[in-house]
């Protein structure tokens, strides 16, 4: 009788097993069980440890809290936030199926991420690809762009693309990198609350928004961060026991060491992360759970080496160590001001004494057009991007004639002399086509593609890239490249600032009165400012005029300039190295003509 009583109890919990519900598991819990990483996209590949960066442990359980329904994380890179998002979806896909949208900043970095990242945690993680089936299967469930499974799929989309934004109901948002998305899908508004949008039929929403910060005041993730419950991740003093963030001016550089904002005391970065560690809440009565990191904290970046990248980035210059501070310190970058001082800029010219200085080794140019005039400005670049202003001349005659497009040609075609007698000659131009003058202005630039004169056309707003491929346009079929004007005025403003002229990016002007750099020339160069508003829950970054009166024409062709610059593209060093200059970049023009080098009377 005993017997058949434990047999029927045997029986009776192998058939509750059976229909039981799982276990309860958090995000981090269903990681360590069950998730892979892959070779491909982890240089730890194996077993999933939260252990190994314990500050992940909380960030992803936030999810699992029935209270959360937003969570930011305002981060670093390498502190491991795209394994957040890839353990969230493993979840989600294993334990609680539910539709997903994965927002990338382009559709393209959608397409990216899903190859590198989200086809390989399917492929080498067990209770992953029993779920979704293979990318090879004929029942298109596994796309580049979709993944289907039992009870929901995972759709990845670019924030650029309104089509892939379209209404569909999803419970889970992730939005990657969100500080790199445009302000708006096409026209159909900020990409962020389309996405929003599509939560509203779930009632147990979770919406992830996982960046590093950009600008201070034009950073989405900071706004985020800043109405959130603002945790940092706190770690206890060897010494007295006091948990603290790890914090860049508690750095000690000799001794790679962190004092203790307590009792002051210095440990290495050993002895501060073998300590135990939890998330401080700076304002917890939020109801948005927002984290922030460093890289400090990271147990893949060594401190010796984050300070090796201090120093060199800001060698380089402000440019550089902008990029450090989002990148490694996980914090906006706040400019002091965005004015300039033309009177300080006039100060700082000098006398060439030459034609071209020596350490020039390529000229590039730019070219605006006005209703009733052309101005050039020709600038000379040496090493690092130092640049010297050569000639700023303006032509007068009507554009919608031959003749003053024609005393422009003969000045591009001009050779200038270096003080070693080296005779330069300008190897990339850029000409603005976004005026009244269009047709004129491809008709010039046509014609001389072949020595690199190119028409463009500039592009305002955040997130565009400097430089873009050309596309051909016109009835003439000629190549114009769209310049993303505010990243160049951001890239001269930061280099006008530059006060020391053996740092990368300086700025040269001459006083000579011939070469056209006058007072009138800096007012203009120094005409815009640049405001942050937010317009319609989104963030708008503008370059304004200082005042309506004033021309900023000097602003413009010098940002054309470089922009002919970096589409030329050359090897400074190898031309040092091997004792160049730019017109090696000319030597194959087969029209150059020779002309003597003349001044020409329209030039003022």
């Amino acid at each position: 009788m005993m017997m058949v009583r434990k047999q029927t109890m045997k029986l009776f919990k192998k058939v509750a097993g059976l229909v039981a519900p799982p276990p309860k598991l958090t995000v981090s819990q269903w990681a360590d069980k069950h998730r892979v990483l892959s070779k491909e996209s982890s240089a730890e590949h194996g077993k999933w440890n939260t252990d190994r960066a314990p500050y992940q442990r909380e960030i992803m359980d936030a999810v699992n809290d029935p209270e959360t329904g937003e969570i930011v994380v305002m981060s670093s890179a390498q502190v491991g936030k795209s394994e957040i998002i890839n353990n969230t979806i493993g979840y989600y896909i294993d334990y609680d199926p539910s539709p997903m949208l994965l927002m990338q900043p382009t559709l393209e970095m959608a397409e990216a991420y899903s190859k590198d990242r989200i086809a390989a945690m399917i492929r080498d993680t067990p209770n992953l690809s029993k779920k979704v089936n293979s990318p090879k299967a004929k029942d298109g469930n596994n796309t580049l762009l979709q993944k289907k499974f039992a009870g929901g799929h995972l759709t990845l989309v670019g924030a650029n693309s309104p089509s892939s934004l379209a209404s569909r109901p999803v419970r889970i948002v992730l939005a990657d990198e969100v500080d790199r998305f445009p302000p708006s899908a096409g026209t159909e508004g900020d990409p962020l609350s389309l996405a929003q949008k599509r939560t509203k039929t779930f009632w147990n929403s979770k919406w992830i928004s996982v960046s590093t910060p950009t600008v201070k005041g034009a950073s989405r993730i900071e706004a985020e961060y800043e109405e959130s419950t603002k945790e940092e991740w706190c770690v206890s003093c060897p010494s007295c026991g006091k948990f603290q963030p790890y914090v860049w001016a508690q750095i000690r550089f000799e001794s790679v060491t962190m004092e203790c904002s307590s009792c002051k005391e210095q440990h290495t970065e050993v002895e501060w992360k073998s300590r135990p560690g939890k998330w401080i809440a700076r304002n917890p009565e939020a109801k948005k759970r927002g984290f922030h990191l460093n890289a400090l904290a990271s147990p893949w970046e060594k401190w010796a080496k984050i300070i090796d990248e201090f120093k060199e980035a800001k060698r380089k210059g402000i440019e550089t160590l902008k990029t450090w501070v989002n990148t490694t310190l996980g914090e906006s970058w706040e400019e002091k001001t965005n004015d300039q001082d033309h009177d300080k800029l006039i100060s700082r010219r000098i006398r060439y004494e030459c034609e071209v200085p020596k350490d020039v080794l390529v000229l590039t140019a730019g070219v605006d057009v006005q209703d009733d005039r052309l101005k050039i400005e020709v600038v000379g670049w040496g090493i690092d991007e130092i640049s010297y202003g050569i000639y700023y001349k303006i032509f007068y005659g009507d554009p919608g004639q031959d003749a003053v497009w024609n005393q422009v040609d003969t000045f591009l075609m001009n050779d200038f002399i270096r003080n070693d007698g080296v005779n330069l000659s300008i190897s990339a131009v850029c000409v603005d086509s976004g005026g009244h003058y269009t047709n004129e202005v491809y008709d010039f630039c046509k014609a001389r593609e072949h020595r690199r004169i190119f028409a463009i056309k500039g592009r305002g707003g955040p997130g565009v890239a400097y430089i873009n491929k050309p596309s051909k346009v016109g009835r003439q079929s000629v190549h114009l490249f769209t310049i993303g004007v505010n990243e160049g005025k951001d890239i001269i403003y930061s280099r006008l600032k530059n006060e020391f002229e053996n740092k990368p990016g300086y700025c040269f002007f001459p006083v000579e009165k011939e070469k056209g750099y006058d007072e009138a020339y800096f007012i203009g160069l120094t005409s815009e400012r640049k405001v942050t508003r937010f317009v319609k829950s989104a963030i708008k970054i503008e370059w304004i005029k200082k005042s309506s009166g004033i021309r900023n024409e000097p602003l413009d062709l010098r940002n054309y300039a470089l922009a002919a610059l970096r589409i030329l593209n050359p090897d400074m060093k190898y031309l040092v190295e091997n004792n160049l200059t730019g017109n090696v970049f000319n030597q194959t023009t087969k029209t150059k003509r020779k002309r003597k080098r003349r001044v020409l009377s329209k030039g003022v």
